[in-house]
């Protein structure tokens, strides 16, 4: 059942837009140290100071003034933006990983164990027939979307139609394609509710255990990842945020996870780091000899505490066994 909505506020917003040499001079007011106001401009043009913003806080000493501490310089906030963003190219990239590895482990399951290409049209393959109505109508409508859009350019040896429409411009039927296009066509939050609707447990279970999970483990962490995701793909930040949903720590000796029974302090479990162990926990799955720990080693390593504390990561994180092994 859905959670109810919050009640709206009741005042009325009436700040008025800044132009950027007043914005930066409300930052030179509050303490920030700008040898350079014109350099700082430009970044805040390109950048927005409302999304740079958040990263000010941990330089400020608090409200209601939002002064800065001494010293504090707008290249110590520009540095933190610039790691969260290299934090978050790198979380993409093990997520495509992950995402890609469901996707193909949900499509060959279940077409090869029913022995057809177009299961995911069969309602009885699933729990809830109206999300399973939704599923359908979301595939319709993306290929009625692709046949109303131009042709895929190109027909050299270079440059081909996209599967999807090869099979649309040559097939009749089944109207709708075989799941390994069908999966292609869902996002990742289409893609999780579709692996949560399968009707067998059975299932559910041969699809986690091929990526190295549990189907309430994979269930929890792709909810996850969905809101990862979408963080990433909006640009967001994502070092010290609220994630709201988090990923379920494994109780099978069976699912990779960090040794050491104290490397996951309380604090850590509302943070990003817990959605970090997870990652690589499906990497050593299915792409066991990536180098995505080394990579996340050097984004870190360097980093001072502050930064590892706003995503809970612990000072000797990479010491415990789970991500020492990946870093000899």
């Amino acid at each position: 059942m859905p959670r109810p909505s919050r009640p709206r506020g009741s005042l009325t917003y009436g700040k008025p837009p800044l132009p950027l040499d007043e914005l930066v001079d409300r930052l030179s007011n509050r303490g920030l140290d700008i040898p350079d106001p014109g350099r700082s401009e430009r970044y805040l043009r390109h950048i927005g100071y409302y999304r740079l913003s958040p990263y000010t806080i941990p330089f400020q000493q608090g409200e209601p003034d939002h002064l800065f501490r001494e010293g504090t310089t707008f290249d110590d906030v520009l540095d933190l933006y610039v790691f969260d963003r290299a934090l978050r190219l790198l979380v993409m990239d093990a997520l495509e990983r992950v995402e890609v590895a469901v996707r193909a482990a949900l499509t060959d399951h279940m077409a090869n164990t029913y022995n057809d290409p177009h299961w995911y049209m069969d309602v009885a393959h699933f729990r809830h027939p109206g999300r399973h109505a939704g599923l359908l109508q979301i595939v319709r409508s993306t290929c009625d979307e692709r046949l109303r859009g131009s042709p895929d350019a190109g027909e050299d040896s270079l440059v081909h139609r996209s599967a999807l429409e090869h099979y649309l411009t040559t097939y009749d039927s089944p109207e709708l394609p075989p799941s390994w296009l069908m999966v292609e066509t869902l996002t990742i939050g289409q893609l999780s509710g579709t692996y949560r609707n399968l009707a067998q447990r059975a299932d559910r279970t041969a699809i986690a255990k091929s990526i190295g999970l549990t189907a309430a483990v994979l269930e929890s962490w792709m909810l996850t990842y969905v809101r990862v995701r979408n963080i990433c793909a909006h640009h967001g930040r994502l070092w010290n945020v609220g994630l709201g949903v988090y990923p379920a720590i494994p109780t099978s000796s069976k699912i990779s996870w960090l040794k050491d029974s104290d490397a996951l302090p309380a604090r850590s479990r509302k943070r990003l780091y817990p959605v970090l162990v997870s990652l690589q926990s499906v990497l050593n799955s299915v792409s066991p000899h990536s180098s995505w720990a080394q990579r996340l080693h050097e984004l870190l390593r360097t980093r001072p505490a502050m930064n590892l504390a706003g995503a809970g990561i612990p000072v000797a994180w990479a010491s415990d066994e789970f991500w020492s092994r990946h870093l000899a």
